[in-house]
C-alpha cells in the first residue's frame, strides 16, 4: 500500500481483497499437484504451453474447482476435440442438475438459514436445529451445484472432470463422508500432505497427529478464522475412533446397493452421521466462535423439542423431492444421469427435465453467488 500511494493512488486492505484473483487456491493447489508429480518423476513435464496454460486456467472449473490432476485432465488437451452426442446430452443433464441444486435448493435454503444464524437468539431449539439443517442443504447444493455445472460444461467440450460430490449426505460414518464430499480436496490432502507424512504407517500417536494436520489444515484453507480451525478439529475428532479401531474403509461400497430402501441400522447410521456433520456445519457457518457456542448451546435447550417458529413448508416439499431423486441415483455419478435404453420412460425424464426447468427458471432471479467464490 506505501508503494502505491507514493505513486499518488491510495489503497485500502478492502480494496485489496477485492482485486484478490477469484478461485487462486484452487488452481494453485492444481499447479501445485503438476509440479509435485514432476518432481517425484510421477508425471513427466509438458513441453507444450499452450496446453499447460490451458490446464492451469481451464474455464468451466477454474473458480471453485474441481481441483484436477494433469494425469488427468493435461492429456485431454493433445487430443483431437470430437463432439459427442451421447457425452453432450450428460453433460446438459448435469448442468441442469447443477443449476437446480444452486437455484432451488441452495438459494431458497439461504434464505431462512441466514434469518435463523443471524438473529438465533429469537429463536427455539428446534428452529435452530432447522436452521442448521437448511445450512446444510444450502453448502452442499451451493458447492455440488457448482460442480455438477463445471463438470456438465466440460463434457459438452469432450472433457472427462472427476466427480467431486457423491451424495455425502448418505454416507454411513465420517469417513465415508469424507471419501464422498469434496472428493477432489480431500483426494489432493491424502496424497500431498498425509501420505508424505506418513499416512497410517507408524504407532497410533502419528496416524492422531497426521489425522488432526490434515483436517486442521483444510479448514485453514477456508479462511484464516477460528472458526474453521475448529470445524477442522472437530471433524477430526469425528474421524479418529474410525482409524484407531481401523474401520475407516469399512463403508466403501454404495449404501442399500441390493434393495431400494437402507435397513434400521443404515438409518441410523446415515441420521447419526448426518447429525454429526451438520453441528460441525454450525462453525463453519458462524460469524466467530462466540456465536457458534451461543447458538449450539440455545440449540440444545428444552425448547429443542417445540414446534419451530418457521417451517417453509414448500422448501421442505422440494428438498423431500430432492433427496428421493439423490437416493435413487445414489450409484450414478449425478442426479439426472439415466441409462440408454434403461428402465426411466421418456416421458417421465421430459417430464422431470421440465419441472426442473421451469423451478430454475421461477427462483433465477433470487440466485446469490456461489460460497466457494470467496475461497
Amino acid at each position: 500500500t506505501s508503494a502505491f500511494s507514493f505513486l499518488g493512488v491510495p489503497v485500502s486492505a478492502n480494496s485489496l481483497d477485492i482485486i484478490l484473483p477469484v478461485g487462486i487456491s484452487f488452481y494453485t493447489f492444481q499447479t501445485l499437484s503438476y509440479t509435485i508429480d514432476v518432481y517425484k518423476k510421477e508425471l513427466a513435464a509438458t513441453r507444450d504451453f499452450v496446453a499447460f496454460s490451458a490446464f492451469v486456467s481451464f474455464f468451466p472449473q477454474l473458480v471453485a474447482g474441481p481441483i484436477e490432476r494433469a494425469g488427468n485432465l493435461l492429456p485431454q488437451f493433445y487430443t483431437k476435440r470430437t463432439f459427442d452426442h451421447a457425452k453432450a446430452i450428460d453433460g446438459l443433464r448435469q448442468m441442469l442438475w447443477g443449476l437446480f441444486k444452486k437455484v432451488v435448493i441452495a438459494d431458497n435454503c439461504a434464505q431462512y438459514a441466514n434469518e435463523i444464524f443471524n438473529h438465533y437468539s429469537n429463536y427455539s431449539g428446534s428452529t435452530l436445529l432447522l436452521g442448521a439443517v437448511l445450512f446444510a442443504f444450502q453448502i452442499y447444493g451451493d458447492f455440488s451445484g457448482y460442480s455438477d455445472i463445471a463438470i456438465g460444461t466440460s463434457r459438452l467440450f469432450g472433457f472427462n472432470l472427476m466427480q467431486n460430490f457423491a451424495f455425502p449426505y448418505f454416507s454411513r460414518d465420517i469417513a465415508e463422508f469424507w471419501r464422498r464430499w469434496h472428493i477432489s480436496l480431500s483426494t489432493w490432502f491424502r496424497d500431498y500432505l498425509y501420505i508424505p507424512l506418513g499416512g497410517s504407517r507408524g504407532g497410533n500417536g502419528s496416524r492422531v497427529v497426521n489425522t488432526f494436520i490434515i483436517f486442521v489444515v483444510s479448514g485453514f484453507w477456508h479462511g484464516a478464522n477460528w472458526t474453521f480451525i475448529v470445524w477442522g478439529a472437530l471433524n477430526a475428532l469425528y474421524f479418529l475412533p474410525l482409524l484407531l479401531a481401523n474401520k475407516n474403509r469399512t463403508n466403501l461400497k454404495p449404501i442399500s446397493s441390493s434393495s431400494f430402501l437402507p435397513s434400521v441400522q443404515e438409518t441410523a447410521s446415515i441420521l447419526s452421521t448426518f447429525f454429526l456433520v451438520v453441528l460441525a456445519w454450525i462453525f463453519f457457518r458462524a460469524e466467530n466462535l462466540t456465536h457458534a457456542f451461543n447458538y449450539i448451546i440455545r440449540l440444545f435447550d428444552l425448547s429443542l423439542f417445540k414446534i419451530p417458529e418457521i417451517f417453509p413448508l414448500t422448501l421442505l416439499l422440494l428438498l423431500s423431492g430432492f433427496i428421493t431423486i439423490e437416493w435413487i441415483q445414489k450409484t450414478k455419478q449425478h442426479g439426472l444421469q439415466f441409462d440408454p435404453g434403461g428402465r426411466t420412460k421418456r416421458p417421465f425424464r421430459w417430464t422431470l427435465y421440465l419441472a426442473l426447468t421451469f423451478s430454475v427458471a421461477f427462483f433465477f432471479g433470487k440466485s446469490n453467488s456461489f460460497i466457494y467464490f470467496q475461497f
